[in-house]
């Protein structure tokens, strides 16, 4: 091969590398809006997030004592934005109501918050039969003002709350029954700061675990009963100020799981 041919040659190798190069950028390019949209999409409701099969959700809106729910098949497509959506890192789900929202006929405060179900039905188990376990994992991020308290995940019986996580201020603690302050957690919670709750329910006792510690045991006999998760602010209008959807009490929820045995 002489000089020229050789040249002619090089020339057209270079030339057929940043084709391409150009042709593999041009795809890319091509196909980058397509996967930011499947992303988005994957993560544009709640149900992609967390298993809600077996959830229902109160809202803090909808007529006075009467709270818009939704339950499944309607849940698995549902999003309301700010009260019920998907965080912005897609890795988890906001729960806010606001001071001012709408409460059920058997409280005062307002709630976005899941309800135990078991299929179409409400669940309604018994602490002297079987194995009910609640994990979940989640994150306090705004607290009411004038009364900063949220509570994050329950167990309720067929009558009242029986045990809850409840933040005050920087304050976590469990309760027992209407005694608030039953167990200090910790008094240093940062808002913000993802933690694992976890209840144990079975002969006749509640285990209570924080980040995997055992907290407290109680011993309670109780029949219809199901857990709940989410954002229910302790405040309302007569004791929290201003009184609008700016003043909040908020969750992120990134993981959740009841199973029973």
């Amino acid at each position: 091969m002489n000089g020229t041919t050789l040249k002619t040659a090089l020339c057209a190798g270079v030339a057929l590398t940043a084709l391409t190069a150009f042709a593999s950028a041009a795809t890319a390019s091509a196909w980058a809006p397509s996967r930011a949209a499947s992303a988005t999409k994957a993560c544009s409701r709640p149900a992609n997030v967390l298993d809600l099969k077996n959830w229902k959700i109160t809202l803090p809106v909808g007529d006075s004592g009467d709270p818009k729910e939704v339950k499944q098949p309607d849940l698995a497509t549902f999003s309301v934005h700010p009260w019920f959506t998907v965080n912005a890192a897609c890795d988890g789900v906001v729960f806010r109501a606001a001071v001012n929202g709408t409460t059920t006929s058997g409280s005062k405060y307002p709630r976005s918050e899941l309800r135990e179900m078991d299929g179409s039905d409400d669940a309604s188990w018994s602490s002297t039969s079987g194995t009910h376990t609640l994990v979940v994992r989640e994150a306090f991020t705004h607290l009411p003002h004038g009364k900063p308290q949220v509570v994050g995940a329950q167990i309720h019986d067929s009558s009242d709350d029986v045990q809850v996580f409840r933040l005050e201020g920087t304050n976590l603690y469990l309760t027992n029954g209407d005694t608030t302050h039953y167990k200090l957690v910790t008094d240093n919670y940062q808002l913000g700061t993802p933690f694992e709750a976890k209840f144990v329910v079975s002969n006749g006792k509640i285990k209570a675990y924080y980040n995997g510690r055992l907290q407290s045991t109680l011993s309670k006999a109780f029949s219809g009963a199901y857990f709940k998760a989410g954002a229910y602010t302790q405040a309302n209008c007569d004791n929290s100020s201003p009184c609008s959807a700016a003043n909040y009490g908020e969750v992120n929820i990134y993981n959740i799981s009841a199973t029973h045995s």
